[in-house]
């Protein structure tokens, strides 16, 4: 996340009009393409930035007048995108803080029984733990692999991991009618139990459709919200 974003503290404490104001002409003025402005736009920028260094004769509140009008002259064309921005900023600065829990890269291969419990057992009582117990060569233990590769990456307070059934040390307990199989756990507790899970799909399926399953059971998180230099790539396109 930018470091140009408030600390919560600081958000806080800007919750009245003058605060609000202020942090809104600070993400304004740090938003403009400074480099190519004309030397008068760049001027005023430099005065908004530093009202104190404006004419000795000035009173603060006849700057203040004077630097809202100038500021709605050269800012106001871009104000719809930019609100869009600051926005977005804000809500990610309050989902970054509302986030609990350590955060996760791709699918963890565990290779025993022993990784396999560990998991479990260590890891942080916030975060939900989805592991695939599946057999190489068996094709919808292939395709849920992709689709899992492809959640760990929207989901990543999840631990998405798999583990292959020989490796767990209880391939007795899951034969190849009952692969793949999806165990979810939460606080070291089993609170999903999925054999043969792809029964509950359809025959070809794909990333949303196991979305939308673990979903129903309520096993993922609200999706991340997208970056603002995510958001800046969409307005162009």
């Amino acid at each position: 996340m930018s470091d140009r974003l408030l600390d919560m503290d600081e958000f806080a404490t800007q919750t009245g009009p003058k605060g609000v104001i202020n942090d809104w002409r600070r993400f304004k003025l740090e938003s403009m393409d400074k480099d190519n402005l004309p030397p008068a736009k760049r001027e005023l920028l430099r005065q908004m930035s530093s009202p104190s260094s404006a004419r000795d004769g000035d009173s603060i509140a006849e700057q203040n007048r004077k630097m809202s009008v100038q500021e709605y002259e050269l800012l106001k064309e871009e104000d719809q995108g930019c609100l869009k921005k600051y926005r977005r900023r804000c809500m990610l600065e309050m989902h970054e803080k509302l986030s609990i829990g350590p955060r996760f890269n791709g699918v963890h291969e565990l290779d025993s029984g022993e990784a396999f419990l560990e998991v479990i057992e260590k890891e942080h009582h916030s975060t939900v733990v989805l592991v695939h117990i599946y057999k190489v060569g068996i094709k919808s233990c292939d395709d849920l692999n992709h689709c899992l590769d492809c959640l760990a990456k929207e989901y990543p307070t999840v631990k998405f991991c798999r583990i292959d059934a020989v490796s767990s040390g209880a391939s007795e307990r899951f034969s190849d009618e009952v692969l793949p199989t999806l165990l979810a756990y939460k606080a070291g507790e089993l609170i999903g139990n999925f054999l043969a899970c792809t029964q509950h799909l359809n025959q070809e399926f794909f990333a949303t459709d196991v979305e939308a399953f673990l979903n129903s059971y309520g096993l993922l998180p609200e999706k991340e919200l997208p970056t603002v230099e995510d958001e800046e790539e969409n307005d162009v396109e």
